[in-house]
């Protein structure tokens, strides 16, 4: 599939129009780190192996800081792995010591955005003030980056109507890059957030209603097809599962899950595993498969460990609640209630503090 963007038309043009050796291959690196981003792992990888033997005959700094960023980004979307984080720290303190500022403003972006995944609130506002303060207005990557990481951490705390402002910045960042996998990342952050509230709301209150989330869903993948892919793609139909889910829609959601849920845990997503795989255990149940969907909640509570956030576990204990309920294990049932009920109260704990210490932060989207 080929990728229609305009970030990709103005990387090969100013690419064409390089006077140097190392400025050429860093737009090389760039392209390649959007190759990524659009899904196509193996074209990144070959463009990427030819600049890391360019490097290795001509050593450049620049060049090794823009390949250490590639390769940081590339571990992220292969496996989500830690891994991703130390090659871009790596390829900070490069671009520091050899004064490359767009690299050095895009890699606290990214660094603010892995401490978000980790819930490291502390980091998170460290790096984001420290993008914030050196990013140009025209830095419209780092800014998109920055942006979205914001709109997220106010989703987190419950606050749509904060998060807005973040997004919509960050939505007019990436259009001012011509970057379509951002645009096509940030709605599927946008859709899947509004998605977890829903679900919470669900599993926490027992509030059940027709969203038209799943239209949202739609979308993406539509928009994604129009671009040229994205790396997401996989996550879409996962997230479409949970909505039908939450909605009563068992059959659709439980072929979504067969299909593409194998191949979210292989992608080093198994932080999320517990809470998937007690949603297909209730799906299951509510469509008579009463055995598979015991073997699924026990895989399930397997899957609950030390990575898992606060509301994944919150979800996963009130779902797995209902699963043995309708099983008729009373016993399993109102253990998984009470631990859903700890796992609640931590995680409105996590809110509260999220919200206060983003209100302290002043920060404003620009």
């Amino acid at each position: 599939m080929s990728i229609k963007s305009r970030l990709l038309k103005r990387l090969d043009a100013e690419i064409a129009a390089s006077t140097g050796a190392a400025q050429s291959a860093s737009l090389k690196v760039q392209c390649a780190v959007l190759f990524v981003r659009h899904g196509q792992m193996s074209r990144a990888r070959e463009d990427l192996t030819a600049l890391h033997l360019l490097a290795f005959q001509h050593p450049n700094p620049e060049i090794a800081a823009w390949l250490h960023y590639a390769e940081g980004l590339m571990s992220y979307y292969t496996d989500f792995s830690s891994a991703a984080q130390e090659k871009v720290v790596r390829a900070h303190a490069m671009a520091k010591a050899a004064g490359l500022s767009e690299l050095s403003v895009l890699c606290c972006a990214w660094l603010a955005q892995f401490a978000y995944l980790r819930h490291d609130l502390p980091e998170m506002l460290a790096q984001v003030r420290a993008c914030d303060a050196q990013a140009k207005p025209d830095d419209h990557d780092a800014r998109y980056r920055l942006c979205t990481v914001l709109g997220l951490a106010h989703d987190l705390t419950g606050r749509p109507d904060l998060s807005r402002d973040w997004y919509a910045k960050a939505r007019a960042h990436a259009q001012a890059e011509g970057d379509d996998a951002s645009l096509s990342a940030l709605m599927y952050n946008m859709a899947a957030t509004r998605a977890a509230q829903v679900r919470r709301d669900a599993l926490s209150q027992g509030l059940v209603k027709r969203s038209g989330l799943l239209l949202g869903a739609d979308s993406i993948r539509h928009y994604d097809a129009a671009v040229g892919g994205s790396v997401l793609s996989d996550l879409t139909p996962v997230l479409c599962a949970q909505i039908l889910t939450v909605e009563g829609d068992y059959a659709q959601a439980r072929a979504l899950f067969e299909e593409h849920l194998p191949q979210t845990m292989v992608t080093g997503l198994a932080r999320w595993g517990s809470s998937l795989l007690a949603d297909l255990a209730w799906c299951r149940v509510n469509l008579g498969q009463s055995e598979m969907g015991l073997q699924q909640a026990l895989e399930a509570e397997s899957e609950l460990g030390g990575l898992t956030d606060a509301d994944d576990k919150a979800s996963t204990h009130s779902r797995l609640a209902q699963v043995f309920a309708a099983l008729g294990d009373k016993a399993k049932a109102a253990r998984h209630e009470e631990l859903a009920t700890q796992c609640w109260s931590t995680f409105a704990q996590q809110q509260q503090a999220w919200a206060q210490a983003l209100s302290d932060s002043d920060l404003r989207p620009r």
